[in-house]
């Protein structure tokens, strides 16, 4: 699956709360993410399902979700250094 475009305003464009949990699933684990972020659905019987529910109807408990992701997601990519202008150096 391609990555999403970037959009310059909202680094969430085109991902999912889903594709959210899952990744920090696949990266942390439930007992993780129960540790970080206590709510029920993450420590007690977790799943995707539930926890969507959950965030769904919870604006605070998906903030903290959403945050997490994107300060993962800023602090796994490589700093994107601006490519050099004028002519180049030689020896």
């Amino acid at each position: 699956m391609p990555s999403p475009a970037h959009h310059p305003r909202d680094p969430l464009h085109g991902i999912t709360l889903e594709m959210v949990v899952n990744e920090l699933v696949a990266r942390h684990g439930w007992a993780e993410l129960g540790r970080r972020i206590p709510i029920r659905c993450f420590l007690f019987n977790p799943s995707v399902k539930s926890s969507l529910t959950f965030l769904r109807k919870t604006p605070w408990a998906r903030k903290k979700v959403e945050t997490w992701f994107i300060l993962e997601k800023l602090e796994t990519q490589p700093d994107a250094a601006p490519a050099p202008t004028g002519p180049p150096r030689g020896p």
